[in-house]
């Protein structure tokens, strides 16, 4: 093998060319570098254009007809020093991308472009995706109510610092959380850090629609119920209404919550009101914590201190007590 066939099969490396393209390179240096029109060696001739493409054969400027193979060492050099500048041009150009399709992105956006009032996703991927873009804009206010048990501690620990710089930045930040999420330690620690940067937050022991609100023009709520459509309105009569009559109603019910690992007596009875309700129905342990978001050891903890309050020993007595409890209640309120 020569000097020079050797330099061809070392300098290109093997995801550049393919096995076929490479093999005919070897075997053109090895007819001193020349390929005729009518050789056997041009019968390949997806691997001869391969070559032709990236250069490493060119037409003979003196043999019409005849193509000669260059130098991969001269040619690597070159393609690398222009790939390097195309690459960096390339990356200029994706930095600046967003900023130059900005205008096109708030057209594309906007209420005209997105269906009219009341634009329609679907997807939770995408839904996601549309609510970050929304929260990310936000320069005055947000405003979130989210049902539910609480959020997973990865969700959580993914918004704290978005929302600790909404809040130095000096947006207004409320959320309502269902009650179970004081039972959380990971909720309690992001309510913690997000009220003593100036937020606000408060749990709802009643049914309510996840609602998130962005600067009080553009509004997101569920369409179905597996949260794989929601609903983006930008009808600023629709979000008025969603605001006063829906979110701060709800607010107003609603009590502080900073974090505290101590639950207000209010909380603990109405959840507590609400175990009794499922364990009447028959409802087993394992799908009341489920429903109440909280875990089993929490629903264990409640059931022992109920039963201390009924002074019974067994689940079976505490169930009796409660259903005699609920029969007794209803004839007074019948009376």
């Amino acid at each position: 093998m020569s000097g020079r066939e050797q330099l061809g099969a070392t300098t290109i490396g093997t995801g550049i060319l393919s096995k076929e393209a490479r093999a005919l390179y070897l075997a053109i240096i090895g007819e001193n570098g020349r390929l005729a029109k009518d050789s056997e060696l041009g019968r390949d001739t997806a691997a001869r254009d391969e070559l032709v493409g990236i250069g490493l054969l060119v037409p003979d400027t003196d043999e019409p007809g005849v193509l000669v193979a260059v130098d991969p060492q001269q040619l690597s050099e070159s393609l690398s020093a222009t790939w390097q500048r195309q690459a960096l041009d390339l990356l200029t150009r994706a930095s600046a991308l967003s900023t130059d399709l900005h205008d096109l992105t708030a057209a594309y956006h906007s209420p005209e472009q997105a269906g009219g009032t009341i634009e329609y996703v679907r997807g939770k991927v995408l839904i996601n995706q549309r609510v970050q873009q929304i929260v990310a804009s936000a320069s005055e206010e947000i405003l979130a109510a989210q049902p539910g048990g609480p959020r997973p501690s990865e969700a959580l620990a993914g918004i704290l610092a978005r929302d600790l710089e909404a809040l130095r930045q000096g947006i207004v930040l409320r959320t309502i959380y269902h009650p179970s999420t004081r039972y959380h330690a990971a909720t309690r620690e992001y309510v913690a850090a997000i009220t003593q940067a100036g937020g606000r937050v408060r749990t709802l022991d009643e049914p309510y629609t996840r609602l998130i609100v962005i600067d009080r023009r553009i509004a997101v709520l569920p369409v179905a119920d597996d949260l794989n459509l929601a609903a983006f309105i930008h009808d600023q009569a629709v979000i008025s209404y969603l605001i006063s009559e829906v979110f701060e109603r709800n607010w107003s019910h609603a009590l502080d919550f900073d974090g505290a690992r101590a639950v207000p007596q209010q909380v603990v009875s109405g959840m507590r009101q609400t175990i009794i309700d499922l364990m009447l129905e028959g409802v087993n342990h394992r799908v009341i914590a489920r429903r109440l978001g909280i875990s089993e050891r929490t629903l264990a903890r409640h059931l022992a201190e109920m039963r201390d309050e009924h002074n019974v020993e067994s689940l079976f007595q505490l169930g009796y007590a409660l259903a005699r409890n609920s029969i007794n209640g209803h004839s007074e309120a019948y009376g």
